[in-house]
C-alpha cells in the first residue's frame, strides 16, 4: 500500500490524478469494504489538508469543507434548519465514528442508508468537485448521487466542499430515522423535513426527503407541493405522496412495510419541523 496524507489540496489534487486510488475522508467504511486477499492500492488520505477543514458562512450560503467530521457539524453554531442534519450526524455510527467520519465520505460512499443523505437534500446542497486538469465544478446533491455506491465523481476528482443556500428564515427542521435499535443501526426508513410556516401556522415551504426506500434518497415533491397553505395537523400524507419511492424486500424489512414506516414518519418530521410534538 502506497499511503499519502498531504496538507495542501494542490498536492491532494496530483495524487487524485493517478490510476488506482482510493480517497479517505476518515476511513470508517474502508477497512470493512476490503475483502481477503485483496490487492493493496495507493491511498490519499485527506483530512490533513486545511482548506478541506473550514465551515464558511456567507450571505447566501454555508460552505462546509470535505474533511469537516461529523461532531464537527454537530457542534458548529447553525441556524435551526440544520437541526436535521445534525440529528443525522448523531446517528452516524458511535462518537468514535462521528469523531472520525465525515459528511463528504458520507456521500461519497453512496450507500442508500447513507444519514447525512437526506437531510442535505432537504437542503438543496450542492457538492463542489476539484481536479488538477479540469478545474472546479458544482452539481446539485441530487445529480451528484446516481446509484447504490454510483456517483458523478470523475476518476481525478476529489469532493472538496458541500455548499449549501441559506434556508428560509424561520424554518425548522427534524430527522426521523426507523432503524431495529435506537442507535448504532442501519436505517430501514428514515425522513428528513425542513418547514417554515407564516404568522397563520400555514406551511409556507416545505422540503421532505427519504432515506432507504430507493437505491438514492429522494426528495418528495408531490407532498411538499401539498402541504403548502396547510396547517400542520392537516397534512395528510397518502400514498400517490410517495410515488418517488421504490424500496425493496431485505433482511431489515419489507417494501410494503418500509412504505408504512415512511407515512408515519413524515407525518412525524412534519409536525416535529413545526414545534408540534
Amino acid at each position: 500500500m502506497s499511503y499519502h496524507r498531504p496538507t495542501d489540496l494542490a498536492h491532494a489534487l496530483e495524487i487524485a490524478s493517478q490510476p488506482a486510488r482510493t480517497i479517505l475522508a476518515g476511513g470508517t467504511d474502508y477497512f470493512p469494504a476490503k475483502r481477503q486477499g485483496q490487492q493493496a492500492e495507493t491511498v490519499l488520505d485527506v483530512t490533513a489538508i486545511s482548506e478541506l477543514k473550514s465551515l464558511t458562512k456567507g450571505p447566501e450560503a454555508i460552505r462546509f469543507g470535505a474533511a469537516l467530521r461529523w461532531s464537527d457539524i454537530i457542534r458548529a453554531d447553525l441556524p435551526a434548519a440544520f437541526d436535521t442534519l445534525k440529528k443525522a450526524g448523531r446517528q452516524v455510527g458511535s462518537v468514535q465514528i462521528q469523531n472520525a467520519a465525515t459528511m463528504a465520505g458520507n456521500l461519497c460512499n453512496a450507500s442508500p442508508a447513507a444519514d447525512g443523505v437526506p437531510p442535505l437534500l432537504a437542503l438543496d446542497a450542492q457538492v463542489e468537485l476539484a481536479s488538477a486538469a479540469r478545474g472546479i465544478r458544482t452539481l446539485p446533491l441530487s445529480d451528484f448521487l446516481k446509484g447504490v455506491r454510483q456517483t458523478a465523481l470523475g476518476p481525478d476528482e476529489l469532493l472538496t466542499a458541500i455548499i449549501v443556500p441559506t434556508p428560509p428564515a424561520g424554518a425548522g427542521s427534524s430527522f426521523e430515522k426507523l432503524g431495529s435499535r435506537d442507535y448504532l443501526v442501519i436505517s430501514i426508513a428514515m425522513v428528513a423535513a425542513i418547514i417554515r410556516q407564516n404568522a397563520d401556522g400555514r406551511i409556507d415551504d416545505a422540503r421532505i426527503a427519504v432515506g432507504s426506500c430507493s437505491a438514492v434518497a429522494q426528495r418528495l415533491r408531490v407532498l411538499e407541493a401539498d402541504c403548502l397553505g396547510k396547517h400542520p395537523d392537516q397534512v395528510a400524507v397518502k400514498p400517490d405522496h410517495l410515488s418517488e419511492l421504490t424500496p425493496i424486500d431485505d433482511v431489515r424489512g419489507s417494501a410494503a412495510y418500509r412504505l408504512d414506516a415512511v407515512t408515519e414518519l413524515c407525518g412525524r418530521a412534519i409536525r416535529k419541523a413545526c414545534g408540534d410534538e
